[in-house]
């Protein structure tokens, strides 16, 4: 998780965040950087770590993310401390991952508080500790960042670094929700489906398990194929479990065949037909 969450914003960072440089030529980029330009630095950064304009090259990135980040520059510290946790053009050191990262948290950027919030969370250069995970998690939530609000969420939930409080739980998936991400659909669809820090309702559950099966999450779409095959929160419709249960056993839900096989015995052979026509259909609006 922690790679592709990484890679993204690098991407948004280093390239929107910088947006003064957006239609700068890469030879001004490099006069700029040259000159000490810290958002220039970190462009050229990441022109070298996506090979944009520039052959690809790590040790490089590096190079330019270190001169940006000695200035202080907030993105170009959680940009080196990512290179340093993935070993990326320099020897994997989690400690310096944490160093940088710190920096950059300590300046308000939210992707370092949840980044140092996760090291905290998996004892990666630092002593294990969920309290100063979640304190992490909850700096970056306040500001907004979905990936930290379903952390935090979770934290609550199960009463890992904070007292257990389903009610803040489902706070903070909500958030997470709202902003359209996946994980956290699922797990406020749970919430609702459980009736924990809330009442439960089957309709609202069938709702959020939509939306994320929606954007490929396969256990969304093995619950939501559950929900149709027994009607709960929507009316019962074999044809619609099986096609749900198919995609998510193409996307990799070994049980989802086993329910499958036994659905089929209770379908006509028109149903079944309809099931993989609606199947197909499915996959080719959301696949994986």
């Amino acid at each position: 998780m922690f790679f592709r969450f990484f890679i993204v914003c690098c991407i948004l960072f280093a390239f929107t965040t910088t947006s003064v440089w957006a239609d700068i030529s890469k030879e001004n980029v490099f006069v700029a950087a040259e000159q000490g330009e810290a958002a220039a630095q970190v462009r050229l950064g990441a022109m070298y770590t996506h090979g944009k304009g520039v052959p690809q090259d790590d040790k490089e990135a590096v190079k330019w993310y270190r001169l940006a980040a000695a200035q202080g520059h907030a993105n170009a510290q959680f940009l080196l401390g990512g290179m340093y946790v993935y070993g990326k053009g320099v020897p994997q050191d989690d400690k310096k991952a944490v160093k940088w990262c710190r920096l950059a948290a300590a300046q308000g950027h939210a992707n370092a508080q949840f980044f140092l919030g996760g090291m905290y969370r998996q004892g990666k250069g630092v002593p294990q500790d969920d309290k100063e995970a979640a304190k992490w998690y909850q700096l970056a939530a306040e500001q907004g960042e979905a990936a930290a609000q379903v952390r935090l969420g979770s934290m609550y939930s199960n009463g890992k670094g904070v007292p257990q409080d389903d009610k803040k739980a489902v706070k903070w998936y909500r958030l997470a929700a709202e902003q359209g991400h996946a994980d956290a659909q699922f797990l406020l669809g749970a919430m609702y489906i459980e009736g924990r820090g809330m009442l439960q309702d089957d309709k609202e559950a069938a709702k959020w398990y939509r939306l994320a099966a929606e954007q490929g999450h396969v256990d969304a779409q093995f619950v939501i194929g559950a929900m149709y095959s027994e009607g709960r929160g929507m009316p019962q419709n074999y044809v619609q479990a099986y096609a749900w249960w198919a995609v998510a056993s193409a996307n990799g839900d070994e049980s989802a065949k086993d329910y499958m096989d036994i659905l089929q015995k209770q379908m006509t052979s028109e149903q079944v037909d309809r099931a993989q026509q609606s199947a197909k259909g499915i996959w080719e609006r959301v696949g994986k």
